[in-house]
């Protein structure tokens, strides 16, 4: 790998990070394309000098795209969002943005592509965001032939967007609500695993082409998860199930908001199982033994305070 280039889109978001300093481990040369290269620069830290370049692309302008693949080898798309903004829906972003960057690389001769989508991506489905993941895994594979699809289950760890948001709720309220009776089923994924599913993807050669369904080896209700980061932040408090009808309600209020907490395609995707179901390919088809949320947790939520340990 040492000697391979590989371009990463949006390498500077939660999971972008974590592939770009697997890489770098592996001596790869990094492109990392971003939006906005001077809020990226501090990856740059994390390979020797001149090993990682951070550099700007949009997936809305297929110039940028064409810029950020030339002479790259490999190309990763991380790139990916829960809420639609002006300009910047789910389909703009997962599905023509992620058919851009598919063409592109292809294009610019890229052997592997590696396109991130997530787990449970259904083009057929009512929640905008998982439909949009379902076209833009059609779109990808009409555009670059061989494409290696991976789609991870709700992702984890330090710096995460998940079990740090609840863990910051169990700190400011005495009363939890839950999402229904708090019976949905997770299957939360490590980043540090997904980053490495990505590593062993490149350097298989029989990878391509193929999907990976990205899951830990816990299956969780969202009520057992909100008590797992309760317990390790030493707090008690009060579980309420709240009925779907409360939050789509909610969702409708908030959706008025510049920049919503809740909107109605969450709370769609908190109705719906999200786990690997049948005989797809796994973690462990890639060789690698999936961490828990157990033995991760406790690095990144206080006991003490509840908050993110330094």
């Amino acid at each position: 790998m040492a000697f391979k280039r590989v371009t990463v889109f949006g390498g500077s978001g939660f999971l972008g990070r974590q592939i770009v300093k697997r890489l770098a481990a592996e001596g790869a040369s990094i492109r990392v394309a971003v939006r906005h290269p001077e809020r990226a620069s501090f990856l740059e830290r994390m390979g020797r000098d001149g090993q990682i370049e951070v550099v700007h692309a949009d997936v809305g302008d297929e110039s940028t795209i064409a810029q950020a693949v030339t002479k790259a080898t490999w190309v990763i798309n991380t790139v990916g969002h829960y809420v639609e903004k002006s300009g910047a829906t789910f389909d703009a972003i997962h599905g023509q943005g992620a058919r851009a960057v598919a063409r592109q690389a292809g294009s610019a001769g890229v052997e592997r592509l590696i396109h991130i989508s997530g787990l449970g991506a259904d083009p057929t489905s009512d929640s905008a965001y998982i439909k949009a993941r379902g076209m833009g895994e059609i779109l990808v594979k009409e555009a670059f032939s061989g494409v290696t699809i991976l789609r991870p289950s709700v992702i984890f760890g330090p710096g995460d967007a998940f079990l740090n948001i609840l863990a910051g709720m169990a700190r400011r309220t005495p009363v939890l609500p839950l999402f229904g009776m708090g019976h949905t089923s997770l299957q939360p994924v490590f980043v540090g695993d997904v980053a490495e599913a990505c590593a062993r993807v490149l350097a298989d050669p029989a990878a391509q082409g193929k999907a990976y369904e990205l899951g830990g080896p816990g299956v969780y209700t969202y009520k057992a998860l909100l008590q797992l980061v309760l317990k390790q932040a030493n707090r008690r408090r009060i579980l309420i199930p709240a009925p779907f009808f409360f939050w789509d309600g909610l969702a409708a209020m908030m959706a008025l908001l510049p920049n919503p907490p809740l909107t109605r395609d969450q709370v769609k995707l908190m109705k719906r199982d999200n786990v690997i179901k049948g005989n797809e390919l796994t973690l462990e088809d890639l060789g690698i033994s999936p961490v828990s949320v157990e033995e991760i947790l406790p690095t990144y939520i206080s006991p003490d305070h509840g908050v993110p340990a330094s």
